[in-house]
C-alpha cells in the first residue's frame, strides 16, 4: 500500500449526512420559521461550502436567535437520525485494515455521533477520533490532530492520506506535509467540484477511485 494511515473526514466523506440529516433538518426549520423559503440541496451545499457564518448571516441573514433555534433543531434531528455510509466505504476500510493500515477520523462532527454512525453502519471503529468537541488546537484546520496521529502511531507525514470533501482538511494536511485527496461523491455541485479540483493535487469522484488511489 502507498499509505499506512487513512485520516477520514466524516460528513459527506464516510456518511451521506447532508442529504439525510443536515438538509432535511434545515428545511424543517424553515417550514416552521420562514414558510415559503426552500432552497434546493445544491444551493444549500454551495452556500454552506464557504462557511457556516457566511451562510447563516450573509446568505440567510439570521438573527443570533434564529441561528440558535436552527442549531437546536439540528441537534434534535441528528439525535434521532443516522446517516448511511456511502456504498463501498466499509469494504475499502476493511481491506485497508486487513492489509495492516490504520484508520483515524478528523471531523467537524461530534465524537459521539461519529462513533454511533460507525457502529450502526457496521464500519470498523477508528483508532483515533478528533471531533468538534476537541479543543480548538485539536480541530481541523489546526495541525494538532495529524501531529497527534503521527506521534501515537509512529508514522511519518508520507505515511498518511487525508480524505475530505472540504478545504479545511486540505489546509490541515498542507500544514503537516501530508498528502490530501478531495472527494466528490457527497458534495455533488459542479462549482464545488471545480474549486476542489483546482485546490487539490488528488481528487476522487467515486469511492472506487479512492480504493485505486489507496492500493495503487
Amino acid at each position: 500500500m502507498k499509505y499506512k494511515c487513512l485520516v477520514l473526514d466524516h460528513d459527506d466523506t464516510v456518511v451521506d449526512s447532508t442529504r439525510t440529516i443536515h438538509y432535511p433538518s434545515f428545511l424543517e426549520f424553515l417550514a416552521k420559521n420562514r414558510p415559503g423559503e426552500r432552497p434546493t440541496i445544491e444551493k444549500y451545499l454551495y452556500d454552506n461550502f464557504w462557511g457556516l457564518d457566511h451562510f447563516f448571516y450573509d446568505i440567510m441573514h439570521f438573527t443570533p436567535e434564529e441561528k440558535e433555534a436552527q442549531y437546536q433543531q439540528w441537534l434534535r434531528y441528528v439525535d434521532t437520525h443516522v446517516p448511511p455510509a456511502f456504498p463501498g466505504m466499509r469494504e475499502v476500510m476493511e481491506r485497508f485494515i486487513a492489509a495492516g493500515g490504520h484508520i483515524c477520523v478528523v471531523s467537524h462532527s461530534m465524537r459521539k455521533y461519529i462513533e454511533r454512525d460507525y457502529r450502526i453502519n457496521g464500519l470498523p471503529q477508528p483508532e483515533m477520533i478528533f471531533g468538534w468537541d476537541e479543543p480548538e488546537e485539536m480541530r481541523k484546520p489546526a495541525p494538532g490532530p495529524l501531529l497527534a496521529i503521527m506521534e501515537r502511531l509512529n508514522l511519518r507525514p508520507a505515511d498518511l492520506l487525508m480524505v475530505d470533501d472540504l478545504k479545511p482538511g486540505k489546509d490541515m494536511a498542507d500544514a503537516c506535509g501530508v498528502d490530501f485527496t478531495a472527494v466528490g461523491w457527497g458534495t455533488y455541485v459542479p462549482e464545488i467540484e471545480a474549486f476542489m479540483r483546482r485546490e487539490s493535487r488528488l481528487y476522487c469522484k467515486t469511492v472506487a477511485e479512492l480504493e485505486v488511489l489507496v492500493f495503487e
